[in-house]
């Protein structure tokens, strides 16, 4: 008899992908009595849950949970105290998974490999994406756009250390190193997965686990979604300072630097040459790399990844500046 899986969906306002999301889960090629889908909703205003109802008419073991604090750390807790599985694996409300034996495809990743957790692929190229979306996908898949420690990009299965990947886990890892912080909002993952790293339990990185994600439609939500990235990272250096890596620091030091460096140069004029440098060469760096990738795809979509690259950096940096000063004014 196959393990019994339990696949976690936190969910808020996803009206737009769920149930394409959904079907994609629950018409997988594993024995229904097998495997649960576990949606844990936190208090959508759109038609997201009618649309989760609807389905639970046609699929007996898809269940609806609600989270009351709305927080995607509460959401994960929600679900995963339900969890029915040996298994648990996250999968977002606007994912698209192609393969119908993904499930097959987890369970015999844990099996033959013995890990106590698996990463994945999480690219972000959804079907039918908008120029803007275009942009999105090709600059978070560079060096430039995502943080290098991250192998989410990666197409080669290996053990992995699980900070950054980790999405599936066996039941005995959330018995050792608890649940998921839900002071956390974003890179609650993160935290989790540092704390498995800690506890000594290991990760495989399986490229067969793929799930494709749907970028950000305009800039405001993409700036928007990397504040809450950068909140989440200063959130987790307050909690684990071992976790702040010199990558997630760049871009906070460097928007620090453009705020600060015109005072600083008022006392002394020979900064405004170092100033002005390190300013130009930002934007040679982001003109390159725009240039670069910007060869591969239409006119439309290349133009628009420099505000791209602009909107990622400034966007991680303003959500991690912002949790730093909440945190000097609490104190």
């Amino acid at each position: 008899m196959p393990p019994h899986v339990t696949v976690v969906v936190p969910i808020r306002n996803e009206a737009a992908s769920i149930e394409a999301t959904l079907r994609s889960l629950l018409t997988q090629d594993y024995p229904p009595d097998r495997f649960e889908v576990v949606v844990a909703d936190g208090h959508s205003t759109d038609a997201t849950v009618p649309i989760v109802r609807k389905l639970q008419g046609e699929f007996p073991n898809l269940k609806l949970l609600y989270n009351p604090s709305r927080l995607s750390s509460a959401a994960r807790n929600t679900a995963v105290r339900h969890m029915g599985g040996e298994y648990a694996v996250v999968v977002d409300g606007h994912c698209c998974i192609a393969d119908r034996q993904y499930l097959n495809h987890l369970v015999a990743a844990f099996e033959s490999t013995g890990a106590d957790c698996l990463g994945r692929p999480q690219p972000l190229n959804a079907p039918n994406p908008t120029p803007f979306q275009q942009a999105v996908s090709v600059a978070r898949a560079s060096r430039l756009g995502h943080n290098p420690d991250s192998d989410i990009y990666s197409d080669r299965a290996k053990f992995v250390e699980p900070q950054n990947t980790a999405v599936a886990y066996r039941r005995r890892v959330f018995e050792r190193v608890g649940l998921f912080d839900q002071k956390f909002d974003a890179c609650e993952d993160v935290e989790f997965n540092q704390r498995v790293f800690d506890a000594g339990m290991t990760c495989y990185f399986e490229p067969k686990l793929k799930v494709v994600y749907h970028p950000r439609g305009h800039w405001k939500a993409l700036f928007t979604q990397l504040g809450r990235y950068g909140c989440g990272r200063a959130r987790l250096a307050a909690k684990q300072p071992k976790s702040l890596t010199l990558p997630a620091l760049v871009p906070p030091l460097w928007v620090l630097w453009l705020a600060v460096g015109p005072l600083l140069c008022l006392f002394w004029s020979p900064l405004w040459w170092v100033y002005g440098g390190l300013l130009a060469m930002y934007l040679a760096v982001v003109t390159l790399f725009s240039v670069k990738l910007g060869r591969r795809v239409p006119f439309l979509v290349g133009w628009r990844i420099p505000l791209v690259f602009i909107g990622i950096h400034f966007g991680f940096a303003w959500g991690f500046w912002k949790e730093v000063v909440r945190r000097l004014r609490k104190r």
